[in-house]
């Protein structure tokens, strides 16, 4: 965030609040996509650190599956600010987090399509009124400014409030930067890396059972033979 050292700042409050809610389940969670713990804590750690000496990945554009250009440009701005890109390392922009909520969207998070469409026009029509622009045109600051506003429910013109819709789009933002990349998020496995989770592995030998940090295995749950053989029960989708 601009300023992640303000008290009301949405990066700082909303971390703070994950923390507490994914304990010591977090790296486990990251197969199945369920939200992790915050960058702002977990980026002290090792992996962490090469992860932000190392140079940004760009992320991939895909077409859209059922987002529209407006709303894809707010959620991704939206995400930048919740999960951002700094010194620690790269954040829910280069992990493509809004690939995975637009894809999602179109699997088992449609109950949520609605809420995402009338969500995303009334954070651009607040932020208009507020500040004067469109939530993607707006400065990281008067961004902040808003994201804060609907965190702590005052924003308005949300339905059924703004805390509500702030919740799921923060959730969604976090399961899609530490999910498997089979479901469209963590690119490049970057939010693996960034809180040091070493991936899925069926077994585990003496040698590494030595080691204070395995070393880490980069490949999606999904591309294990069980799911890989003619005839299982998955595949990969593009």
């Amino acid at each position: 965030m601009a300023n992640e050292t303000e008290k009301d700042a949405p990066g700082e409050v909303s971390r703070r609040h994950l923390f507490k809610q994914v304990g010591a389940a977090g790296a486990a969670a990251a197969i199945s996509g369920a939200p992790l713990a915050p960058r702002a804590v977990v980026a002290q750690g090792h992996a962490a650190q090469q992860q932000a000496d190392a140079p940004a990945v760009p992320p991939r554009q895909e077409a859209l599956e059922t987002l529209t250009a407006t709303e894809a440009d707010t959620l991704e701005a939206i995400a930048a600010r919740l999960i951002p890109s700094d010194e620690s390392g790269p954040g829910a922009v280069e992990a493509r987090a809004t690939h995975y909520i637009d894809r999602a969207l179109t699997g088992p998070l449609r109950p949520s399509r609605e809420a995402y469409a009338a969500g995303l026009a009334a954070i651009d029509a607040y932020a208009q009124s507020s500040k004067g622009a469109a939530f993607a045109r707006l400065s990281a600051p008067d961004q902040d400014a808003v994201l804060t506003d609907m965190e702590n429910n005052v924003a308005t013109g949300f339905m059924p409030n703004a805390a509500a819709f702030f919740n799921l789009v923060r959730a969604h933002t976090i399961q899609g930067t530490f999910c498997d990349p089979y479901y469209g998020g963590n690119a490049n496995f970057l939010g693996w890396d960034l809180i040091g989770y070493p991936g899925l592995r069926m077994a585990v030998g003496e040698d590494e059972q030595r080691m204070k940090a395995p070393r880490p295995v980069r490949k999606s749950a999904y591309d294990e033979a069980m799911f890989t053989m003619t005839g299982g029960a998955h595949g990969h989708r593009p």
